[in-house]
């Protein structure tokens, strides 16, 4: 049986503070080499990320949050008809709703939402609480992958 094929997007704006914790987890992850993973980093989701959703067996989504009372959420969601679509920025369920549609395959879909403090101020970097659950949602995430696919993912 051939390994599964994951993808992680991750998203928000690195120059922005926090905003940039998921293209942050993205690059973590990246480095990791896992086989079977593909990273994905982009400022925000959009319709034409449905093709590449479409091709992969399971995809996660992650995102910086406010608000969060813990360090990071993980959790599934399901493909959902969207209130209002643009031609740019799309919410992870519709995105997966685009696959289903355009391309006849939507995967289980999850959101990893990372608790961030320092968003909407133009500066580059992550305030030092992100950067702790930064770290605490990359390990999450390494375990999990390891754990749900019990060891057809291993580093290239």
């Amino acid at each position: 049986m051939p390994a599964p094929r994951v993808l992680l997007i991750g998203y928000g704006n690195p120059g922005r503070g926090d905003d940039g914790l998921g293209p942050a987890l993205a690059d973590a992850i990246a480095a990791l080499c896992l086989s079977g993973v593909t990273v994905q980093s982009d400022y925000q989701l959009m319709v034409d990320h449905s093709a590449l959703i479409a091709e992969h067996d399971v995809v996660v989504f992650a995102d910086a949050m406010i608000g969060l009372d813990a360090p990071y959420r993980f959790s599934r969601i399901a493909a959902a008809e969207p209130e209002l679509l643009g031609t740019h920025q799309v919410s992870p369920e519709a995105a997966l709703t685009l696959a289903r549609l355009l391309f006849g395959h939507a995967p289980p879909g999850w959101m990893l939402a990372i608790a961030g403090d320092e968003f909407g101020e133009v500066k580059e970097g992550l305030g030092g609480h992100a950067r702790g659950n930064l770290g605490l949602a990359v390990d999450f995430l390494q375990g999990w992958l390891a754990c749900r696919f019990s060891g057809d993912l291993v580093k290239r």
